[in-house]
């Protein structure tokens, strides 16, 4: 939570330098494409599906070089899969939800009376909530590093913190409405160390999304 606490600042701080007129502020919201992928707790590969869920929130574009914008974000976000196999919540729904902050350079050509959106960069976030629907039973999401015998076993135990890579295609037209397609690449881990899984034991964030905006 202190890495989040610090980005947010350095935002912060960039967006009031550089000024909130400058035509720069934008809103942002979407669904999104999720899954889980990595080995289950005996160390063989997830065979998960995907889940839907969604993202919402603001974001700001600070020029860099020519048609190139740094665009720090702020974001609600929605992730998860529909889980297969894992000890007594067989085939359950898990939702989990992130505030994420999305650092991403967009480049932005001319194309035809609007711009084209090329963009990547990485995304830092951290768990917030979360359920796990099975049946008619369903459980809470708690976020821990690490599980101990003797710990509630009617819960999922997950890390807080996740981390990756983005990427963005899409056109902003003229009336600064935009349209943009997105992937996502989960690079760390938010399996928890436990005395049930194996070493081998990973899950990292996977998905896509469409969303629209408008540049303010």
């Amino acid at each position: 939570m202190k890495i989040l606490k610090t980005i947010l600042t350095i935002i912060v701080l960039t967006i009031t330098s550089t000024g909130l007129y400058a035509q720069g502020l934008g809103a942002r919201a979407g669904i999104n494409f999720q899954n889980i992928n990595g080995k289950d707790i005996d160390g063989d590969k997830l065979e998960n599906s995907l889940k839907v869920g969604f993202n919402a929130g603001l974001n700001y574009e600070i020029p860099v070089g020519t048609d190139i914008y740094f665009q720090p974000g702020l974001l609600f976000s929605t992730k998860g899969a529909d889980v297969d196999r894992e000890i007594d919540l067989l085939d359950y729904k898990l939702s989990v939800s992130y505030i994420e902050l999305p650092l991403n350079v967009v480049f932005k050509p001319l194309l035809g009376t609007g711009h084209m959106l090329l963009g990547f960069g990485p995304y830092v976030a951290y768990g917030v909530g979360g359920k796990a629907k099975a049946d008619d039973d369903e459980y809470d999401v708690e976020f821990t590093k690490k599980v101990e015998l003797g710990d509630p076993i009617d819960v999922v135990y997950l890390k807080a913190f996740d981390a990756g890579a983005n990427f963005i295609i899409g056109y902003e037209m003229s009336n600064m409405l935009s349209v943009q397609l997105n992937a996502q690449l989960g690079l760390v881990n938010f399996y928890p160390e436990s005395y049930m899984a194996d070493d081998d034991t990973a899950w990292k964030n996977t998905g896509f999304g469409l969303s629209i905006g408008y540049r303010f």
